[in-house]
């Protein structure tokens, strides 16, 4: 039963109701999705413009994924639900070696794990500084990363409106990046993995 109702979370939900709202309203366009392998493990790393950046990527990825939430959405009445199939909590005030740990075990698993590594949503044209989270899962995992570069959601939900307005968006998905054999300098690797990113806005 669990399974049944992860795989509604994970594919009915996203395909029938959100993947449709995102290609009407929001001319979605997805390059690079060739890159994500099916299994493995995969750690992938975006930049994050909007609200909406979570469940768009749910929509995308194949085979579902996870994300790192702040940990009050999961105090929120019928979301929390919901979010448990996708998410797990981390306290940004206070972070803690418990979502770390849970990152690091939804990749041994094969699952891919998504982190937005500027820590909060960030419509500058500039991307901000790298978490060091991102550089310390990457070194103890030694899982591949995949770039990721978001476009567009900033202007279906400008900030404040809750009301949609036609834009344009766009998900790349750049080429894999392998830094295992990197030595463990989190704040180094999340540099690294920053301006893969950056290379894709460019």
């Amino acid at each position: 039963m669990k399974i049944f109702f992860k795989t509604i979370a994970y594919r009915f939900i996203p395909f029938c109701f959100l993947y449709p709202f995102f290609k009407i309203f929001g001319r979605l366009e997805v390059r690079g999705i060739k890159n994500i392998p099916r299994k493995g493990g995969i750690l992938i790393a975006s930049n994050h413009l909007s609200y909406v950046d979570p469940p768009l990527l749910a929509t995308i990825i194949p085979g579902g994924c996870f994300f790192m939430a702040k940990h009050n959405l999961f105090e929120l009445p019928i979301l929390r639900y919901l979010i448990n199939y996708y998410a797990f909590p981390i306290n940004r005030q206070n972070p803690g070696p418990s979502a770390i740990k849970m990152a690091l075990t939804k990749l041994a698993e094969g699952e891919i794990v998504v982190i937005f590594p500027e820590g909060s949503r960030n419509v500058a044209d500039m991307l901000l500084p790298p978490k060091n989270g991102i550089g310390m899962i990457s070194a103890l995992s030694k899982k591949k990363i995949i770039p990721t570069l978001i476009e567009g959601t900033d202007r279906l939900f400008p900030p404040g409106k809750l009301i949609p307005r036609p834009a344009k968006m766009r998900v790349t998905f750049g080429d894999p990046l392998d830094l295992s054999h990197e030595d463990a300098d989190y704040i180094k690797i999340s540099h690294k993995i920053m301006d893969s990113i950056r290379n894709i806005k460019e």
